[in-house]
């Protein structure tokens, strides 16, 4: 067989698969561009409202984590995907520890220093530049947000207390309506009806003969 016969087995080979290879290039570009599509979404969300943590968007993008960054049906995790769920889980496991009055400010502390990095990691598998100074000091967050989210936890814990029996409901009674007229009409009445019902006094009865 000459190079002839193999260049035509190959046209035709090109002929018939070139078609059928494009269209599966072109699905895989496309859901590539999907993945990264949601993946930035997750990121630019989490960084959007990483200084309001109770928000509903902010806690979405959270549980599409484990969807977005576990690789996909046609190709293996890569290893920047899995840093960006280890710290993932880290995460979420400190999200999910109890804590108290005395260990509120340090678990507030802790849960900052593991976002910022659940945030790095994404960064690193976007192939974007975000420091870790930035992350955690270029969120702006108006008082009065920081200042509801305390209040809420303390409202939280207070009515936990009082529900559980362990603190009881303080009522402080400061004043009632008082009216002097009402007060001495009522008195008058007291001493009057206690006269006509001793000894001393008597109670004036009319009677109306039937016609």
């Amino acid at each position: 067989m000459d190079a002839s016969w193999f260049f035509g087995i190959g046209t035709i080979v090109a002929t018939f698969l070139g078609p059928i290879l494009a269209v599966q290039i072109q699905k895989y570009l496309e859901r590539t561009g999907e993945a990264r599509s949601q993946k930035m979404w997750i990121f630019s969300t989490l960084m959007a409202t990483r200084g309001a943590t109770l928000a509903a968007d902010h806690v979405r993008a959270l549980n599409m984590i484990d969807l977005a960054f576990n690789g996909g049906r046609l190709r293996q995790r890569g290893k920047l995907e899995t840093d960006v769920l280890d710290a993932w889980r880290e995460y979420l496991d400190h999200l999910n520890t109890q804590y108290n009055e005395s260990t509120f400010a340090r678990w507030i502390e802790k849960k900052q220093e593991l976002l910022v990095l659940l945030l790095s990691a994404m960064a690193a598998d976007l192939d974007l530049r975000y420091d870790r100074v930035l992350l955690r000091n270029g969120a702006y967050m108006p008082k009065g947000h920081t200042d509801l989210e305390n209040d809420q936890y303390v409202l939280r814990q207070l009515a936990l207390k009082v529900l559980s029996g362990e603190q009881p409901l303080t009522m402080n009674v400061a004043d009632f309506p008082f009216s002097a007229d009402l007060a001495e009409s009522q008195q008058r009445l007291q001493d009057a009806l206690a006269t006509s019902l001793s000894e001393h006094g008597y109670v004036n009865v009319r009677v109306i003969p039937d016609r």
